[in-house]
């Protein structure tokens, strides 16, 4: 029984590896970490707006390829009424949302998102929104 398992994983890396040679051509790999300022410059965020926990905005595409894979962080933060003697429940939070679609080169996409549960209604405070860009996918055609 040992032998076979020897000579059955020997089959099974060996297959593994001429998955890998096979498939490796067409493997996109090939990641760039961006700053802020960088990011800025291919893709937008405006018109903002928030209204009862409800975020909505657009995202302009500013380069000449196409961007999917859109993330946003949109930040619910909590400002107490009186933060010298703030409570206990803290109804802060933060969410990533995906924009479905996708950007063509030069373009913009609306985007909506609605918190679910809503957000709940206090009078011991109020929600500072603001949401901004966390990530996104540029597609560069590979030359060929």
């Amino acid at each position: 029984m040992n032998k076979w398992l020897k000579i059955s994983f020997s089959g099974i890396a060996l297959i593994w590896f001429e998955l890998a040679v096979i498939a490796w051509p067409n493997l996109a790999i090939s990641q760039t970490v961006l700053s802020k300022d960088q990011s800025s410059r291919v893709l937008v965020l405006n018109n903002v707006s928030a209204q009862d926990g409800v975020v909505s905005g657009e995202l302009r595409n500013n380069s000449s390829n196409l961007v999917r894979d859109v993330q946003l962080l949109i930040r619910y933060e909590w400002l107490w009424k009186n933060e010298f003697h703030p409570g206990k429940d803290d109804p802060g939070s933060s969410v990533y949302y995906n924009v479905p679609g996708e950007i063509p080169p030069g373009g913009t996409a609306r985007f909506q998102y609605t918190p679910n549960p809503p957000l709940p209604k206090r009078t011991d405070g109020s929600f500072q929104i603001s949401a901004s860009v966390a990530g996104f996918t540029e597609v560069i055609p590979q030359p060929r």
